[in-house]
């Protein structure tokens, strides 16, 4: 019995080695087997196609489009000088003549930062008007972060658009293309510098074209107030690319890097990225370029009329037989003036097409219009009750003839933004001062926004000049230049401690 069991023993024992030895053997096996392969370059994203201009059908690849098109947009940077400093004086401490009772009151500078598109080799660069807006220093940096400072050769406040200058040659740039031949669904690509994200890219296509938002000129408070006219011209193209902060001024471009438009607004309700970005398009953005580079300020042909799209209530009300077109319910303030009127065009007629382009909402017939110049003659197709009639039409400038317009210059005082006048000697004496003239108003300019200083604000010395009457503070102030510093010292009727302004021009 005993020799049985170890029998069965050592047979178990070597089932067992056995066994062991061919599972390390198999799974040895098993892993000698596996093999890892490594792929050389990068992993193919061609699984989309696109029809070219040859009408030949190629990947979709965004990739040599973005290469060359970072290379032609900007990062614009703009400061405003901010070197102004009011500060009260006490006659019986002298260091408050320079530090005041707090030390000084300074505004540091405000920046801002935005985008901009080389549109030429010689460093004109476009970008929106609100990046550069009252800025007293742009630094432009470029793709390889080269820095170089730039200045505005013109702006353009009714498209939100401006041209600035850097001393550069040989700079890459992009082309315009028709951006009338752009059409919804289209690929796109955004390139800009979002939130200070240099040369970012985005990808998207155009949701629709011909979007007017209201933004334009919003922030005027003569227009928001209706004191004036909202002349805005806007005909954005709509995109799905992701558009952010920092991208204002950059370009929105075809995947053959020709420029559609210049990057403009967001419809957002956090200040971010929700879904649609607008961009104002390219066939604009070259009329507004080529008028400034050519008369430093915008040739606007003017039709002199107020326009209406048409939708079911006012076809309703009309009592029109058309679903679109641009309505005119009449001339506005100045009906002598109207290019329209004078051709023959009445209220309540229908445009429907200008030239050959046809006309389905007011928002086209102002963009359309806002291509041209005055003395520029286009042929008005209109509906008039059911009957078609064409008119020919000469556009004018808004003071109703077809001269050119010349870019005003401002003075010294009107960028001051100051109105002054003479001191009663009364109220001299009794304020115990032996000069003085006073602030009678103050309109929009660099003491107001750059200062604290209040109408009925006596000026007692210029740049430690005393002055007597408003001639003698207007000649001072005329033979300024740009970025001198200007100081005021005076008192408030009201107040009778003294205070010191200081800015630059």
């Amino acid at each position: 019995m005993k020799q049985f069991a170890s029998l069965l023993a050592a047979a178990l024992l070597g089932s067992v080695v056995t066994l062991s030895a061919y599972q390390w053997f198999n799974k040895n096996q098993q892993q000698q087997n596996v093999k890892i392969e490594h792929i050389n370059g990068v992993p193919s994203a061609q699984v989309a196609y696109r029809i070219n201009e040859k009408g030949e059908a190629v990947a979709l690849d965004f990739t040599g489009t973005a290469e060359k098109v970072t290379k032609a947009v900007v990062h614009i940077r703009s400061s405003q000088n901010s070197n102004s400093i009011a500060r009260e004086r006490d006659a019986n401490d002298p260091f408050q003549f320079f530090f005041g009772p707090n030390g000084p009151m300074e505004r540091g500078p405000s920046q801002s930062s935005g985008s901009g598109v080389i549109i030429n080799a010689d460093g004109y660069i476009v970008t929106n008007n609100h990046v550069v807006k009252d800025a007293d220093i742009l630094e432009v940096t470029f793709s390889d972060n080269k820095t170089l400072k730039a200045e505005v050769i013109g702006t353009d406040p009714d498209t939100d658009l401006a041209v600035i200058k850097v001393n550069q040659k040989d700079l890459p740039f992009l082309s315009f293309v028709d951006s009338d031949k752009s059409r919804v669904g289209e690929w796109v690509l955004a390139v800009g510098n979002p939130f200070n994200l240099n040369s970012t890219v985005t990808a998207g296509i155009i949701s629709a074209k011909g979007r007017n938002i209201n933004i334009i000129n919003s922030n005027n408070p003569a227009t928001r107030n209706g004191q004036q006219p909202n002349s805005a011209i806007e005909s954005f193209i709509q995109t799905d690319a992701a558009i952010n902060p920092g991208n204002s001024g950059g370009a929105l471009v075809n995947l053959d890097g020709g420029l559609l438009g210049i990057n403009t607004a967001i419809a957002s309700p956090t200040g971010s990225y929700s879904g649609y970005g607008f961009a104002v398009p390219s066939n604009i953005v070259s009329k507004i370029v080529e008028d400034l580079l050519a008369f430093g300020t915008v040739q606007r042909g003017w039709l002199g009329v107020e326009v209406r799209s048409i939708d079911s209530d006012l076809a309703k009300e009309e009592n029109l037989s058309l679903n679109e077109g641009a309505y005119i319910s009449g001339f506005g303030d100045a009906e002598e003036k109207s290019a329209a009127k004078d051709a023959g065009i009445k209220p309540g007629d229908v445009v429907v097409k200008i030239d050959e382009a046809p006309i389905k909402s007011s928002t086209a017939l102002i963009e359309y219009i806002g291509r041209k110049r005055p003395g520029d003659k286009i042929i008005m197709t209109i509906d008039r009750k059911g009957k078609t009639l064409v008119f020919p039409v000469t556009l004018k400038n808004r003071r109703g003839n077809v001269e050119t317009i010349k870019r005003e210059t401002k003075d010294a005082i009107s960028t001051l933004g100051v109105d002054l006048e003479d001191v009663d000697s009364k109220v001299l004496r009794k304020l115990d001062l032996e000069n003085g003239v006073q602030v009678k108003s103050l309109e929009r300019g660099k003491i107001e926004k750059y200062t604290d200083m209040r109408a009925g604000f006596i000026i007692t010395r210029i740049d430690n000049i005393g002055v007597k009457s408003a001639k003698e503070a207007i000649n001072i102030l005329s033979k300024k230049k740009t970025g001198d510093l200007i100081t005021f010292e005076g008192v408030y009727p009201d107040y009778p401690r003294e205070y010191i302004y200081a800015l630059r021009m």
